[in-house]
């Protein structure tokens, strides 16, 4: 049997950065297909159901940014932003809004498929069956097979990102686990300089808990030190 392989959507107005990425990417294993405004991208998302997205902030039309909104309001596939000056607040914006990576240009192909099949490589993942398959603690109830948190039973949408980082944090309650921790356990690559990403990937999860009237200190940061999930507030709740 021919196994199918992951499908990528490239979405980038820049026709000679696209055409070298999709003979790249074809070549990392993955099919391509390229979309050069929003418009299209959104249709074709709806059309192919493509296992990830990677999406350029400029673009004609509607931007990067709108599009990534309209995704996630219909979808959790993962999405890599590409920004094109780098610049820290298109980094926040892009992460608020539910990216699950970005990649400042200009970068290395290389860069960029290692992150891909990171992503994919954690968004496929099944724990083995001797796994802990459900994390609760207080209201939370996160199951890792499913990929699905639940609070007072209601489920909660967030994205993949938002999980790993919720997962690693509700493995170790009330213990500090550092910035460069999280972005290596929930990321899997390194902290960057200047690196943001747990942080805006924090302060999603603490927005959407309290939305869920969930005390937002329960993830508490240590200043100097990293984050901790405190389990005596999620206990009161």
């Amino acid at each position: 049997m021919t196994e199918t392989l992951p499908r990528l959507l490239l979405v980038d107005d820049d026709a000679q950065l696209a055409a070298m990425l999709h003979e790249y990417l074809e070549l990392q294993g993955f099919s391509v297909d390229v979309c050069e405004n929003g418009e299209l991208a959104l249709a074709r998302i709806e059309a192919a159901q493509p296992d990830l997205v990677i999406l350029d902030v400029m673009l004609p039309g509607i931007d990067g940014f709108e599009v990534l909104e309209k995704i996630r309001a219909h979808h959790e596939l993962p999405v890599i932003m590409l920004t094109a000056r780098g610049e820290e607040p298109d980094r926040i914006l892009g992460l608020m809004q539910g990216a699950d990576d970005y990649l400042p240009k200009p970068f290395n192909p290389l860069e960029l498929a290692a992150r891909i099949k990171a992503i994919l490589k954690r968004a496929g993942a099944q724990p083995a069956a001797s796994d802990v398959e459900e994390l609760a603690i207080g209201p939370l109830l996160l199951n890792l097979r499913t990929k699905e948190l639940r609070i007072h039973d209601a489920v909660i949408s967030i994205t993949a990102a938002e999980m790993h980082v919720l997962e690693q944090l509700m493995q170790r309650p009330d213990e500090v686990i550092s910035r460069s921790q999280l972005t290596e356990l929930a990321l899997k690559r390194p902290i960057e300089a200047y690196d943001r990403s747990i942080d805006t990937l924090i302060s999603r999860l603490r927005r959407k808990l309290a939305a869920d009237g969930i005390d937002r200190d329960c993830i508490r940061s240590l200043r100097g030190h990293g984050y901790v999930l405190d389990s005596h507030i999620l206990e009161e709740d």
